[in-house]
């Protein structure tokens, strides 16, 4: 019992520490995402991603690129650890029940709940990160993590203003985490089986094992990574509008996710609107998922988790 009582806290390690270090790769753009999303007038001139990655170092200096990343690695650890640990479980849930569910298509159930348990259990982090990364040098409303808590408790309706936006949060996380994971695992069955020599290695830890090579374990990630991007991303445009609520001037026009959806597409179109930055995207979530997954892949071999 006791190896298996350890087996829960190493696999939640694994999967805090692959989320963190996935995030800090990509840590600059997310600011910059922010930033764009949510049109914020000091860098509203700028056109696009590496302009405002110039602009930002100029009037906020360099660890201006970092703002928000605190907050980001108190919630990613527990984010990630929950989101690696519970697919692992809903996974053996999944097949256990045999609902009738068997190749690939259990991967895409369990990824999207274990996405969705994540979500839940760290969202008020989210928020604070958010409110805290929108904030331009000089103009600071939050003073820091526990002081943005206490402001939004008070302010904003004591509870539920932690959980603004949690709705296309929790719509978007569905396809993206379920995408995600199902894509990486698919990927590396069929590579593995395909091209064991090529592709594969006898796991450190479990030499019975075969695990992917490290660059073969980031192609598949990148690629699960641009493929779940994709699909979920109008519904994390719609999540930022609603969760920066009260700092927007249209605000009013965003109180729920469907309006905030016909809102954003009305006024600012496909391309302009619900895509906006999405190529910056693609830049931050193939690099983010492919280290998320090589990390965990590696922490597993590293910890006897296989």
């Amino acid at each position: 019992a006791a190896r298996r009582d350890f087996y829960w806290l190493r696999s939640f390690i694994a999967g805090g520490v692959a989320g963190c270090c996935a995030k800090t790769t990509t840590a600059p753009l997310d600011r910059v995402k922010i930033l764009l999303q949510a049109h914020n007038h000091h860098y509203k001139h700028l056109a696009g991603v590496f302009s405002t990655l110039c602009a930002v170092p100029k009037k906020e200096g360099y660890l201006g690129l970092y703002k928000g990343n605190g907050a980001m690695m108190i919630r990613i650890f527990p984010y990630g650890a929950i989101q690696f640990m519970a697919f692992d479980q809903y996974k053996k849930v999944v097949i256990k029940k045999q609902l009738g569910i068997s190749g690939h298509v259990h991967r895409l159930m369990a990824g999207s709940m274990a996405g969705i348990t994540a979500v839940i259990c760290t969202y008020p982090l989210d928020m604070v990160r958010v409110r805290l990364a929108f904030q331009v040098k000089g103009e600071h409303k939050y003073m820091g993590i526990i002081h943005a808590f206490k402001m939004i408790y008070t302010k904003e309706g004591g509870f539920s203003g932690f959980y603004r936006g949690l709705m296309p949060t929790v719509v978007g996380m569905a396809p993206y985490a379920g995408f995600s994971f199902f894509t990486f695992g698919t990927l590396k069955s069929i590579g593995l089986a395909q091209a064991p020599n090529l592709l594969g290695r006898p796991s450190l830890d479990n030499p019975d094992v075969l695990v992917l090579k490290t660059h073969a374990n980031l192609l598949c990630g990148g690629i699960a990574g641009a493929i779940a991007q994709t699909v979920s991303y109008p519904l994390d445009v719609t999540r930022r509008r609603m969760q920066l609520g009260a700092v927007l001037p249209d605000s009013e026009k965003c109180l729920t996710m469907v309006q905030t959806l016909k809102y954003v597409y009305q006024e600012y179109g496909l391309r302009r609107g619900l895509y906006r930055g999405l190529s910056l995207n693609y830049i931050r979530c193939i690099p983010s998922q492919a280290v998320a997954f090589t990390t965990y892949e590696l922490m597993k071999q590293f910890l006897h988790l296989n």
